[in-house]
């Protein structure tokens, strides 16, 4: 069986959570697009970690992590994040595919570099490289990992793609120009890093398929960050979709079966764009405070996330984009010290409400229509059956679910792999 598991609104839903619990009982778990620009966080009895580019399958000795040909890979955050898990005693099974492209140290200076030049009009980068590195593989410019291991095609190739990038340079950011044999020796060294996990992952996940192994692909951010569907341009620049996993991992898609979309309890986006849902003030700090284990803050960038009540407009559009199965309904727990809980049923634009997510030239103008339920103001942590969660509680979640139209069959309420609760849903 092979399960995507995909965010349905801005990211940060909690997906490494739900691929850890997930990858228990799974052969392969496969990253299948997206850079260290944003992280899972995964709580277990070795400590916390935050993964950026590793999938959320490393605690589980059984299992291969792959990382597919779709990934934006920044080789020494790689071996940062490696480094982590080794001093915590893990030791993943790492396959890393050959046809995976490389974050260049210039994709990070550019991103830097643009995010300066646009001053005020900024679209709220990580400057982590994503961009940058994303234009260059479909201008055909990109380095492959297999391009590192032929030293005199590698430097022919870098020359051309330096020519280029050195006139950007000097000519539009004012900058230095960059080295052709610094660079190339920093390639080499990554070639000699990577070597013991370099695979022809197409093979075998290829093989893997066929002997109808499990194998779960794990996504990153979410539906409204993904640069067709989402709140362009303020998104990621890979595809956070699904059904994108059947590329950037190199599987059939009709072989992609099950596809659980995370949703949390509340809305919570980083970065600029429209959010129609949001909170400001004491009421968004409190929100921020009370969100995940320590508080809603980027798991990458440490950057407060902007806060908001959940958007039942935008999750059904995100779960309809991901073509979701079912729904893992995250952090529950964080919104027991509200009296009274608010969610957005519809959008106003122009004085009309309307209940389906438009694109950002109507979205900007979007005012939300709330309803409000009572909370159940209590702990729920602790808690494992759906039916001794507080009536307050089972009415918000059950709510939830028939606004959004997919069946919710997965609830957390705390930060840790126990924290779950496997819910019967109303819908079917």
């Amino acid at each position: 069986m092979i399960r995507a598991i995909v965010g349905a609104n801005w990211g940060d839903e909690g997906k490494g959570k739900i691929t850890d619990l997930f990858a228990a009982d799974a052969d392969i778990v496969v990253r299948f697009q997206g850079g260290a620009n944003a992280g899972h966080t995964i709580i277990n009895d070795l400590g916390k970690f935050a993964l950026h580019q590793l999938p959320s399958g490393v605690f589980y000795e059984h299992t291969y992590n792959v990382i597919g040909n779709g990934v934006a890979l920044d080789v020494p955050k790689l071996f940062t994040e490696l480094d982590h898990l080794k001093q915590a005693g893990v030791t993943p099974n790492i396959l890393i595919s050959q046809r995976t492209q490389l974050v260049m140290p210039y994709h990070v200076l550019f991103d830097q570099y643009e995010e300066e030049r646009l001053a005020g009009n900024q679209f709220g980068s990580t400057k982590s490289g994503i961009a940058p590195f994303y234009s260059d593989k479909y201008a055909k410019i990109g380095i492959q990992i297999a391009d590192l291991y032929d030293e005199d095609r590698l430097r022919e190739k870098l020359s051309r793609i330096l020519d280029v990038k050195n006139l950007i340079l000097q000519h539009l950011y004012g900058k230095q120009p960059l080295d052709l044999e610094e660079v190339l020796v920093t390639l080499i060294a990554y070639g000699k890093q990577l070597a013991p996990f370099v695979a022809d992952t197409f093979d075998f996940l290829y093989q893997a398929v066929r002997e109808d192994k499990n194998i779960l692909l794990e996504g990153q951010l979410g539906s409204l960050k993904d640069p067709d569907f989402g709140i362009y341009p303020y998104t990621t620049s890979s595809h956070t979709v699904a059904g994108f996993g059947a590329i950037g991992a190199g599987i059939p898609p009709h072989k992609i079966t099950e596809i659980t979309a995370v949703v949390k309890a509340y809305s919570s986006a980083v970065g600029a764009g429209p959010f129609v849902s949001e909170i400001f003030d004491e009421e968004a700090s409190l929100m921020r405070n009370n969100g995940g284990d320590a508080g809603e803050y980027g798991a990458t960038t440490g950057r407060p996330r902007r806060m908001g009540w959940f958007d039942a407009v935008a999750t059904r559009y995100g779960c309809r984009v991901q073509g979701a199965t079912e729904v893992a309904f995250t952090v529950l727990d964080a919104l027991g010290y509200l009296d009274e809980i608010k969610l957005c049923t519809g959008y106003e634009i122009d004085g009309a409400v309307i209940d389906t997510f438009p694109a950002n030239a109507e979205l900007e103008k979007a005012t939300p229509v709330l309803e409000t339920m009572e909370g159940w103001k209590c702990d729920i942590r602790g808690i494992r059956e759906f039916s001794e969660l507080p009536e307050a509680c089972r009415s918000y979640v059950n709510r939830i679910e028939q606004l959004i139209g997919f069946p919710i069959t997965i609830v957390t309420n705390g930060p840790r792999r126990e924290d779950v609760i496997h819910r019967t849903p109303q819908l079917r």
